[in-house]
């Protein structure tokens, strides 16, 4: 593409082909443009002349830097990179249908929900989260450098390869970080999904309503708002929200759950809407399956999806990697993984367990490091009450040290079984070790993640091998 053609009127040199676009100076080839971004560690204007080294063809900065390439000055370069990432890929958002998914907990369920229901209903579908990045079931082939929301340049070529693929609606996971630093600028959602807000994230957001706010810039871009309203927070953004709305919950609202049932082997409940009943049968335990179901389902009917498909879509699905997903072992008890990293998200899986099992709960979780310290005391608190006996240890401590996080995890416990194990595979062993007859061992925090991180650096640690190898599988 030409520079004139990419730039617009501030292009004003000779015109030259604009062969790609980065913002990491050590992808630069020749012909490329090298986008500086402000980020939260480091700042890419102070890789300009590395870029420039590579064979950079223009600069786009915030500021002037000291390079002999030509640079394109803008007022906010995040901005930037989405209107110069539309341009270059031909705008293929425009030509799908997305749907996004904002809230602390369920998004990841949530999407593969509504991709069921979609599929259930022909559409091809995409799907942009945590887990993975697909078209169907096939891989993209291209990963986010983020772990929710990739930015607004990786965004516009999954969305351009998705279209090569055959993908008519896109499913992603949109974060408050993708919100508040315009990953998702210039997108219009065809649907946008609340699904709750509870602590999280508060090292970046200070304050809850710093948090709420950065999730309701969601539905400024959504033609249709699906909306938990038994969430607070989702009471708040019903009045609030700018776009059309679907309420959905437990009373009072646009799309109810009534008659609930909860198992180890699910949930039933019936759903009621436009003056019908639909009986709604989901193959994931807990309450929170009801509103993931809840939010899937107003999505697909807003979207025009027919409730008989929706009830079979709903149906097919039988889980979701890392969220109570059961290990396979040859034991007398059960192990389930979960990415519950939150106190709401521990407080879910806890209760949900408790309720069906039979013998007792032993619950294997930290908290990652470099992240919001308010909740770890809570969470101490909540797993030593809720789990007959609590592992505290590891999870990502990242560059803190892994003994003062669990220090601030065990300050918030009063009293409640629990051990500490600072080494993450030998709690998990200590956990099996004392396993009985219908115990249910609980890994959390690490989901569906196949890595560590401590200190800088990103090693292989999958929860399910750790299994496998200390039971001799």
């Amino acid at each position: 593409m030409l520079a004139s053609e990419l730039f617009g009127e501030k292009w004003s040199g000779e015109d030259t082909d604009i062969k790609g676009i980065t913002i990491d100076s050590r992808e630069v080839q020749p012909g490329y443009a090298f986008i500086c971004i402000c980020g939260l560690e480091r700042d890419g204007h102070d890789f300009a002349s590395a870029a420039a080294a590579n064979g950079a063809a223009v600069i786009v900065a915030q500021h002037g830097v000291e390079t002999d390439v030509p640079t394109v000055i803008y007022g906010d370069t995040r901005i930037a990179m989405a209107q110069l990432a539309a341009r270059f890929y031909g705008e293929p958002e425009k030509r799908l249908k997305l749907v996004g998914i904002t809230g602390t907990n369920g998004k990841t369920t949530v999407s593969y929900l509504i991709k069921m229901i979609l599929e259930t209903a022909g559409k091809k579908v995409g799907i942009i989260g945590t887990n993975e990045i697909l078209v169907g079931n096939t891989d993209v082939g291209i990963k986010s450098s983020t772990p929710t929301t990739p930015n607004s340049l990786e965004l516009r070529r999954i969305f351009a390869k998705m279209l090569e693929m055959g993908a008519e609606y896109v499913v992603m996971e949109v974060s408050s970080h993708a919100l508040d630093l315009h990953r998702v600028y210039g997108l219009s959602y065809a649907a946008g999904v609340f699904t709750n807000l509870t602590r999280d994230h508060l090292d970046y957001h200070k304050t809850m309503e710093n948090y709420y706010l950065a999730k309701k810039k969601l539905f400024d871009i959504s033609e249709v708002g699906i909306i938990n309203t038994d969430d607070e927070y989702g009471a708040r953004l019903l009045r609030e929200a700018p776009c059309r709305t679907v309420s959905v919950g437990t009373e009072n609202c646009d799309i109810k759950a009534e008659k609930i049932e909860i198992d180890s082997g699910g949930v039933r409940f019936t759903a009621v809407f436009d003056g019908g009943e639909y009986p709604i049968r989901l193959g994931i335990s807990g309450m929170f399956s009801v509103y993931n179901a809840l939010c899937a389902m107003g999505t697909a009917l807003s979207l025009g999806i027919a409730p008989q498909t929706v009830i079979e879509g709903l149906g097919r699905e039988k889980g979701v990697k890392g969220r109570l997903e059961r290990v396979p072992t040859n034991t007398d008890y059960s192990v389930i993984i979960d990415y519950a990293h939150t106190p709401d998200g521990l407080e879910n899986v806890l209760t949900t367990v408790n309720s069906f099992k039979k013998g007792r709960s032993i619950a294997v979780f930290g908290c990652g490091g470099d992240r919001d310290k308010t909740k770890r005391p809570i969470m101490g608190e909540m797993g030593a009450r809720l789990a007959d006996l609590a592992v505290i240890t590891s999870d990502n401590p990242r560059t803190e040290n892994p003994e003062a996080i669990i220090e601030d995890i065990t300050a918030g416990i009063k009293d409640g079984n629990y051990k500490v194990i600072v080494n993450r595979r030998e709690a998990i062993g200590y956990a099996l070790s004392v396993a009985e007859k219908d115990d249910i061992v609980l890994l959390l925090g690490k989901g569906q993640e196949t890595y560590q991180i401590i200190g800088k650096e990103k090693t292989h640690f999958d929860e399910r091998e750790v299994v496998k190898d200390f039971l001799g599988e």
